[in-house]
């Protein structure tokens, strides 16, 4: 098994519009470390995070975060330590244009 450390994925998305993040590859599984969410804008706005099984559409039970505020021109830092298999989606939200959204952890195969 190799396991490669990187950025598993990086997304401004468009204001009130559920995005992919990342998709957990085929044949592998991801230890995700950490989420950072930035608010690039001048007014605070609220942002959600979900993690769905084998990509199926999201529900109630997928959220990690749900409409949680960020300041203006501030960021949040999640370190959360889960583990993810092939096909399992972490999706996003933001009230706003002006997030980015950034993944990191570890893809093993």
């Amino acid at each position: 098994m190799t396991d490669v450390l990187k950025p598993l994925g990086q997304v401004a998305p468009d204001a009130t519009t559920e995005t992919v993040l990342y998709t957990t590859p085929d044949v592998a599984m991801t230890t995700v470390s950490s989420l950072v969410i930035c608010n690039r804008g001048g007014s605070a706005g609220t942002v959600r995070i979900s993690v769905s099984v084998a990509g199926a559409a999201t529900s109630s039970k997928d959220y990690l975060l749900y409409d949680k505020s960020v300041g203006a021109n501030d960021y949040i830092t999640l370190v959360i330590g889960i583990t993810i298999k092939e096909g399992d989606v972490v999706r996003v939200y933001a009230s706003s244009g002006d997030f980015s959204f950034n993944l990191f952890g570890v893809e093993t195969s």
